[in-house]
């Protein structure tokens, strides 16, 4: 199991400094939140690029059918070569909750849905190389052989994580075509239920490496008690959360300090 921090918030400085310790303290990777406004996950994301070496570096999350997809494509390989090879794209539909920004999107499920599905093929599509994609909702063609090039990633494969809403069959099956899911339960969120998502997967011919990702939040001291029933239902990652407000206080910071430097579970 590796282990990564959500990043909850801060100003740009903030969250540089906070990722810096977060590899000095032997997490595996560091996520940041993209809003509509605020702080830029990628601007971000490729500071710590420059700061850091090991750790994985991606968002959580990217709401796809709310961007260009092209334009996320060229952000997540540029990343990738800045920090050689060491981005994950997380990708959901959007959050619709009323203490968000609303800024005229998208709203309904389906088509979200469906803009999603056709992004996740168009990221692919320009990362192995393509200049072609046409779909229902995005077309995009290139004869510039240069742009393909220099806008390769490191990765073979970047992985791309997504929601699957877990029991439903069809968001679910998205998961066969990505590489991680990150669960999102009706009901109860517990290692049984991730459980029957991993098996459920498995059964449909899911990659072998595909990651499953669970979150929580913990108590450095009862750290590894928490995660282990989690790693032992088939989770790859755990995903350390701060998500109560404030985000950005004083008070939150140094907590998210305090956690970054004691260091991730040990199982």
């Amino acid at each position: 199991m590796r282990f990564g921090m959500i990043l909850p918030g801060g100003t740009a400085p903030e969250q540089l400094e906070q990722a810096v310790l977060a590899e000095e303290s032997g997490w595996d990777g560091v996520f940041v939140w993209e809003a509509a406004y605020g702080v830029d996950a990628w601007g971000l994301l490729s500071a710590i690029a420059a700061r850091t070496s090991r750790i994985k570096l991606g968002t959580m999350l990217t709401p796809l059918p709310w961007r260009r997809p092209w334009k996320v494509a060229s952000q997540v390989a540029t990343l990738d070569q800045l920090s050689n090879g060491r981005a994950i794209l997380a990708v959901g539909l959007g959050a619709v909750e009323t203490d968000l920004p609303s800024t005229g999107e998208e709203l309904d499920l389906r088509t979200r849905a469906s803009m999603m599905d056709e992004g996740i093929d168009l990221i692919r599509t320009l990362w192995d190389g393509g200049q072609v994609y046409q779909g229902e909702h995005y077309t995009y063609e290139s004869v510039r052989d240069d742009l393909t090039v220099v806008g390769r990633p490191v990765q073979e494969r970047i992985p791309i994580w997504v929601v699957g809403a877990w029991p439903r069959p069809k968001s679910m099956r998205r998961v066969l075509r990505c590489d991680g899911v990150l669960p999102q339960y009706a009901g109860e969120a517990g290692p049984a239920e991730l459980a029957a998502v991993r098996g459920w997967l498995s059964e449909r011919g899911a990659r072998p490496e595909l990651d499953v990702v669970a979150e929580g939040e913990t108590d450095p001291s009862t750290a590894a008690a928490e995660v282990r029933p989690w790693a032992d239902a088939g989770a790859t990652w755990w995903l350390e959360t701060r998500w109560d407000m404030p985000h950005h206080s004083p008070e939150r910071m140094e907590q998210v300090r305090r956690r970054l430097a004691a260091g991730p579970p040990q199982i």
